[in-house]
């Protein structure tokens, strides 16, 4: 029996790809196994967890809950995309210097979901802050330094804001 395969164009931290797919394969497996970007990880593979947390099109999506096909034609974003060792992003630093990074299995999900917030909103309540994190969920800390990092990330785009209006 032969597989039938669909053919998806999908741009990937602004990289291009056509790729031929499996109808099934869910956008997670496309990017961890067939693009190799393994920094979006699979947590319970059902969409309650947010490990997996990419940003596509603007908006932060599960991942293991979107087909590849379903993907054709946007523009994704993984925790690859917005940093490099050399150069994090501040949303990544504002995880190290707050301690917010404990295991590390749910901080490339938590960064993505934050991604998001603070891309729209430059300086959101600590309400707003959890709102956008509910859907990611951590097994080691209680969130408490994990918000602080997302506003010390915060201050970060207010001055870039600031600074870019002059």
């Amino acid at each position: 029996m032969i597989e039938e395969k669909n053919f998806v164009n999908i741009t990937v931290n602004g990289i291009k790809y056509q790729e031929n797919v499996s109808p099934n394969l869910t956008l997670l497996k496309f990017l961890r196994e067939d693009l190799g970007l393994t920094g979006t990880k699979e947590g319970c593979g059902n969409g309650q967890c947010g490990a997996c947390t990419v940003i596509m099109d603007g908006k932060a999506v599960n991942s293991c809950l979107v087909l590849a096909v379903q993907a054709n034609g946007s523009h994704v974003e993984t925790i690859e995309g917005i940093g490099t060792p050399d150069k994090l992003h501040p949303l990544q630093k504002a995880f190290i210097k707050e301690g917010a990074v404990q295991c590390g299995f749910c901080t490339p999900g938590m960064i993505m979901s934050a991604k998001v917030l603070l891309d729209k909103k430059n300086n959101p309540e600590e309400e707003e802050i959890r709102e956008a994190l509910s859907g990611n969920l951590c097994r080691c800390t209680g969130y408490v330094k994990i918000v602080q990092a997302v506003k010390r990330a915060a201050d970060y785009y207010k001055k870039k804001k600031k600074n870019s209006s002059l």
